[in-house]
């Protein structure tokens, strides 16, 4: 792993073991279902995902946090993200829009009508308190108009497009129950679990705390946070691929083969006595040979132990078809993993993203400091 990508995997390790027990691994699960993973993701995937997105946002908050000092303000407000997210304008007018929805729902809410909602896009009342608050604070810093011009700006989102025509390919081959789980899996954000949010990123031993509207943008870059590291490890899983005919399929990064065969609980910090699923070929038991009848028909005096007792040979058979059962069980548990994200994916994404040269290096960052590249701004 490259020097500038160290930085941000070893503080992963150092955030994981000093963390508390409040954990969003199984949320995670669902997002990565809803953003195009498997149906059931990986645990070690989703454990890798939480420990960069919290490692992400505890930085993100320390950067907020000095924002905040300079300004001489005693809490991180909405104004001081803003102000570290100027440098990305794609990522900034998504969150702009994010910002409008929240007041456009917050109407709604209310029970103002429809028409007065289009009419009063851009006022500057209460109710549209979030998109006020920005509008004024990008209009103290803009100095050549670039920042204002977003408000006004109906570009489509690329980003959002292709995540909206992956879901669209994704639901296609499912029945009814998956639709609704797939549906479920969608409406979960962080903002709906706030307090146990602002205990993931143990926001009250902080000496300046964030404020409610610092906390919804917040909760929104973690789910971005989330969803970017999905898209960019679709990528990589999808060139990691082997295809037939393809002269370059060969090609495989150095460092992808490095994490893929390495050890996964060291390589994500954790005790090598984990255990591993019940349903596994390392957990299922190999099959014990079965005298034939025959043999046991030419030596009455030496009976298979199988054949005394209750069971007989219907005991024998019983055993078989278990063992058949736990077969299929491993054989379709390894067809989900190999279909779900792994581990190495995450990790390789994550070491393209930090390049500034390479296939991911349009969508690197434009803010970094100490080797940390930021996914959400």
């Amino acid at each position: 792993m490259s020097s500038t990508v160290a930085s941000p995997m070893s503080a992963v390790a150092s955030s994981s073991s000093g963390r508390k027990s409040t954990s969003f691994t199984l949320e995670l699960q669902s997002m990565m279902f809803s953003l195009g993973d498997a149906r059931r993701p990986l645990h070690e995937t989703a454990i890798l995902v939480e420990d960069i997105v919290h490692t992400q946002l505890i930085n993100l908050l320390q950067q907020a946090a000095e924002v905040s000092q300079m300004r001489g303000a005693r809490v991180i407000s909405a104004e001081d993200l803003l102000f570290l997210m100027r440098k990305d304008k794609k990522k900034l007018r998504r969150l702009l829009k994010y910002m409008f929805f929240r007041d456009y729902k917050s109407k709604i809410v209310k029970g103002i009508e429809e028409d007065d909602l289009l009419e009063d896009k851009f006022n500057s009342n209460n109710t549209n308190k979030r998109q006020k608050l920005a509008q004024d604070f990008l209009n103290s810093i803009d100095q050549t108009g670039e920042l204002l011009a977003m408000f006004e700006d109906d570009e489509i989102d690329d980003v959002k497009q292709e995540r909206m025509e992956r879901a669209e390919r994704q639901t296609r081959a499912m029945d009814s129950v998956q639709y609704a789980e797939f549906c479920e899996s969608r409406q979960l954000s962080f903002s709906k679990k706030a307090s146990k949010f602002r205990d993931w990123l143990d926001c009250s031993s902080m000496e300046i705390k964030p404020n409610a509207v610092a906390m919804e943008i917040l909760a929104y870059l973690a789910y971005e946070t989330v969803a970017q590291l999905v898209d960019l490890a679709l990528l990589v899983k999808q060139d990691m691929t082997p295809k037939a005919g393809d002269p370059f399929s060969h090609a495989i990064s150095a460092t992808f083969i490095q994490y893929h065969n390495s050890t996964e609980p060291h390589l994500l910090g954790q005790s090598t006595g984990v255990k591993t699923s019940l349903d596994s070929p390392e957990n299922t038991p190999p099959p014990t040979p079965t005298p034939p009848a025959s043999a046991g028909q030419q030596h009455l005096g030496k009976t298979p132990s199988g054949a005394l007792g209750n069971g007989g040979i219907g005991q024998d058979s019983t055993k078989s078809k278990q063992r058949k059962r736990k077969k299929s069980t491993a054989a379709c548990g390894m067809e989900a993993q190999s279909d779900a994200i792994q581990p190495s994916h995450i990790r390789e994404a994550i070491r393209r993203y930090g390049h500034k040269i390479g296939p991911l290096s349009p969508f690197t960052s434009a803010y970094r400091r100490n080797g940390m590249t930021f996914l959400a701004c």
